[in-house]
């Protein structure tokens, strides 16, 4: 599953530091998307239905964690993005990626090598 680029925010802020409550997020999200809290809420409802965040508690408020992992989910967005968008047959340089500050330097290798096995997966289809 892809997330759209609303869902993959949040994600980011929860592949930094999990759980979070929906203030927590929706105090980050709201100078972005000048959204409501309510509208954050609804966001993170229809993200636990999809299976993109686990719903726990803590005490009498409901906290988010990510269940999409971040390189797996960081390289198939890369992969359709170089597909649908630049219309590549090759995977993107993960050279490019060198300066990100969500990606450290040992994840690189895993995303250079998911990069590589999506783009032959979309070579022998």
């Amino acid at each position: 599953m892809t997330p759209n680029s609303t869902e993959l925010e949040i994600l980011k802020l929860l592949w930094k530091k999990q759980p979070l409550t929906a203030k927590e997020i929706h105090k980050h999200l709201e100078s972005k998307y000048w959204w409501s809290y309510s509208s954050t809420r609804k966001t993170l409802e229809r993200m636990g239905n999809k299976g993109i965040l686990e719903i726990g508690s803590q005490g009498n408020k409901k906290t988010f964690r990510a269940l999409l992992e971040k390189i797996p989910t960081l390289a198939s967005c890369m992969q359709e993005f170089a597909t649908n968008v630049l219309e590549l047959d090759e995977p993107l340089p993960v050279n490019m990626f060198a300066d990100s500050r969500l990606i450290d330097k040992e994840e690189l290798d895993e995303l250079e090598k998911l990069l590589n096995e999506l783009s032959e997966g979309k070579k022998e289809k």
